[in-house]
């Protein structure tokens, strides 16, 4: 296959399409289940599962610590876990734009390898279409994914009680950063990446520690703001936060000042909310520390009776403050 770009005639489903699956993306996600090139996968699975499916547009597709696959797999493999799943199997959609690099499709490919491989997960069935150039912005990517629920566990936000702990695994706003710094040509230290990762690991051992967590989330789109006020409308509870356990990079306020940005509205993807009994929440916090993705993990804040549905911030100097939910979009194109 010499050509150095992806052609219309890669996704016209002939001999170059079999040659693309052949020479990219096989030598990728390879096993037992996709190697079939059957119309789907016959899987295995514990009968009680969860399903999930994302779509991937951001804007650039490479920035610091990671790309447009790394998002996809660790989005979904997340999605799953936050559900009290443990993922399995995950599926692979690609809309490319007619002229794509292939060196960029490859170095693609080889990132959601190394994420499945990761996660533990396999990618078992997919499919790809090319489209005429201008009309894909590079490339597309969906993903879906299923995974087995652990047993015992039960995610759900009507579960939230007042006077749960809430807590957060690690530093806020690093993966917007990354894309806006990529979007922008703005200049930040090199450990401020995006923090794109599996988390199923981390939330398993959380789970293993107390079955009885109410609910889990990753803050993407619309960051710890939006989440926080979802869980206290379904829950009708308040949620009380304290703006000095915030984790947050300097360099990220900083580019939050420049731009004029909340941090608590900026969308991560390897972060993890839990609501906890208190009784169980230094466990957890524990449990969360002793993986590479919750080593910074903090308590945040708590729910409560007063102010249900509402989200307020105790703030630096004794004040407390609303944290509504986004009206919008803040920053377009992140995932």
């Amino acid at each position: 296959m010499g050509n150095d770009r992806v052609t219309l005639a890669h996704g016209a489903g002939g001999k170059m399409s079999h040659e693309l699956m052949e020479r990219v993306l096989l030598p990728e996600f390879g096993n037992p289940y996709l190697n079939e090139l059957h119309d789907g996968a016959q899987v295995a699975m514990s009968g009680h599962i969860a399903f999930t499916t994302d779509s991937y547009v951001v804007q650039p597709l490479f920035f610091a610590g990671g790309n447009i696959g790394k998002l996809a797999v660790c989005g979904t493999v997340n999605d799953l876990s936050m559900t009290g799943a443990v993922p399995r199997y995950i599926t692979c959609g690609m809309i490319i734009e007619e002229g794509f690099p292939m060196k960029d499709l490859r170095t693609i490919a080889h990132t959601m390898r190394q994420m499945a491989d990761a996660a533990g997960v396999q990618i078992v069935t997919g499919d790809t279409k090319v489209v005429e150039k201008g009309k894909a912005d590079g490339i597309f990517i969906n993903t879906a994914g299923i995974g087995d629920l652990i047993p015992g566990t039960h995610i759900a936000p009507q579960n939230v009680k007042p006077g749960m702990k809430v807590l957060l695994s690690g530093f806020i706003g690093d993966h917007a950063a990354a894309v806006m710094a990529g979007r922008h040509g703005l200049e930040l230290p090199d450990y401020i990446r995006t923090d794109c990762a599996p988390l199923n690991k981390l939330t398993r051992a959380m789970l293993k520690v107390c079955p009885d967590i109410a609910v889990l989330r990753d803050p993407t789109r619309g960051g710890v703001a939006a989440v926080l006020n979802e869980i206290a409308e379904a829950s009708g509870c308040g949620v009380l936060i304290d703006e000095d356990a915030i984790p947050i990079h300097p360099e990220v306020q900083g580019v939050c000042d420049i731009l004029g940005f909340d941090p608590l509205y900026l969308a991560n993807e390897g972060k993890c909310i839990a609501f906890v009994p208190a009784e169980s929440a230094e466990d957890v916090l524990s449990a969360m520390r002793a993986n590479v993705y919750g080593k910074d993990a903090v308590i945040l804040g708590e729910t409560t009776e007063d102010a249900p549905g509402q989200v307020g911030m105790r703030t630096s100097v004794g004040g407390i403050r609303i944290v509504d939910m986004p009206l919008g979009n803040i920053v377009p194109r992140i995932c």
